[in-house]
Order: structure tokens, then sequence, then C-alpha cells
């Protein structure tokens, strides 16, 4: 797929789960999931790392944008732990995404961190 395509695509999926989002109460997790397997590669590999523009970094921009309310900032960081525990020899990847793609989700993607 053309680079042209692909961010036709993310532009259609972040449309989408901005309209999912405000239709719901909380981010659905599968949406965050849905979003971060543009950043599989350096999940999974720790490189190439991510930078601005590129499909990760678009990804994790739009987790920003979806991360608009205290509420949807907790289920989006509740989601985020959960892919953490999962993910858990990886969750130093997943920890450095916003740092790499320059943006602060409104809290630290660690083990420890509390969402409430």
């Amino acid at each position: 797929m053309g680079i042209n395509k692909t961010i036709l695509v993310l532009i259609n999926v972040f449309v989408f789960l901005t309209w999912a989002a405000a239709a719901s109460d909380s981010i659905d997790c599968t949406i965050v999931t849905s979003l971060l397997s543009a950043c599989s590669n350096f999940i999974s590999h720790g490189s190439p790392d991510p930078i601005p523009g590129s499909p990760c970094c678009d990804a994790v921009v739009s987790l920003n944008h979806l991360a608009d309310s205290k509420d949807n900032q907790r289920s989006v960081c509740r989601c985020l732990m959960g892919l953490i525990s999962t993910y858990n020899p990886n969750a130093t990847a997943i920890a450095t995404l916003p740092g790499f793609c320059g943006i602060f989700l409104g809290f630290t993607i660690a083990p420890d961190t509390d969402c409430n």
C-alpha cells in the first residue's frame, strides 16, 4: 500500500474512531489495540524507532486525540496498562511511544500508573 493510501486509511480510521468514542462513554480497548498495531514492529522488535509523521506516530497522535477528556484519558490509560501487562517483555517499547512521537498523553505509561 502506498504512503498516500496509508495516510487516507489512517485518516478514515481516526474519523471513525473519533465518532465511535463520542458515541460511547469510554474508549473501547480494541480501538487502542488497533491503533497501536501500526507500531507492532517497534513494540515487537524495538526497531525502527518511530518518528513523527510515520504511521506508528500518526496512530499515537490519534490516541492522544481520543484521550480528549478525563474519562477518555482514563480509558486509554487503562487499555495501555492492559497492553503492558499482556506484552510485559515489550512494556518499555510501549512506554516510549509518546516520547518518540513528540506527544504527552496526560499520563505516564508505566506498570504502576494509576489511571484514576
